[in-house]
C-alpha cells in the first residue's frame, strides 16, 4: 500500500513540471526585410503610376478622372437620362472585357460573357468593385487599373501576370435593387 501511494506521488510530482517552450524554427522576418519589402511596393507602385500617367497623357482623345480608390476612368458612353447608380446589395449584369495597357485583349467579351456581379457581396476586381458604383444604367467606361488595384502579386493564375496593369471596358447593363 505504501509502495502504491509513494508512486502516486511520484506521478502527481513530476508529471506537473512544467515545460520549457520551444523556439521557433524560422525567426520573424526583422525590421530590415520589412522596411525593404515596403520600398520595393513603394518603388513598383510608384513606377506603374507614371507609366499610367503616360498612357493617359498620350490619349487625348479620352479626358480620364482619377477616382479616390487608386484607379483611373473615363466615360466612352455617358447616361443623360438614368441617374440610378448600383448600391451595396443591387445585383448588376456588366458586359466587360480586360486588356493590357497596351490595348492587347487579354479577356474578351465572349470569353468573360454576361457577369452577374451583386454588390459589394461578391469578391471581384478590386477597381470595379468600386467603379461600377460610379456607373449609370446603360453607361460603358473604360478603367485603367493598376496591378494593386486588380490581381496584384500574384495576377489571376491564368493570362494575367504579377504586378500587370489592365484596363477593362464595363458596361452596365442591368440594375435589379435589393428591395
Amino acid at each position: 500500500m505504501k509502495s502504491k501511494l509513494l508512486i502516486f506521488l511520484m506521478v502527481i510530482c513530476f508529471g506537473c513540471s512544467k515545460t520549457t517552450p520551444r523556439r521557433p524554427i524560422n525567426p520573424k522576418p526583422s525590421a530590415t526585410i520589412l522596411s525593404e519589402t515596403l520600398s520595393q511596393s513603394i518603388k513598383l507602385n510608384t513606377k506603374e503610376d507614371k507609366k499610367i500617367a503616360a498612357i493617359i497623357r498620350k490619349d487625348s482623345s479620352n479626358s480620364y478622372l482619377m477616382s479616390s480608390n487608386g484607379f483611373w476612368y473615363t466615360y466612352i458612353k455617358k447616361s443623360k437620362k438614368n441617374l440610378v447608380s448600383p448600391v451595396e446589395g443591387d445585383l448588376v449584369t456588366i458586359r466587360y472585357e480586360i486588356s493590357d495597357l497596351e490595348n492587347n485583349i487579354i479577356y474578351s467579351e465572349e470569353e468573360l460573357g454576361l457577369k452577374q456581379y451583386k454588390v459589394d457581396k461578391e469578391d471581384f476586381i478590386s477597381a470595379l468593385q468600386n467603379g461600377i458604383k460610379l456607373m449609370k444604367l446603360g453607361e460603358t467606361i473604360t478603367f485603367i487599373i493598376p496591378s494593386y488595384n486588380a490581381f496584384g502579386i500574384v495576377g489571376d493564375g491564368n493570362k494575367i501576370g504579377i504586378n500587370q496593369s489592365i484596363k477593362s471596358t464595363v458596361t452596365l447593363i442591368n440594375i435589379n435593387n435589393k428591395k
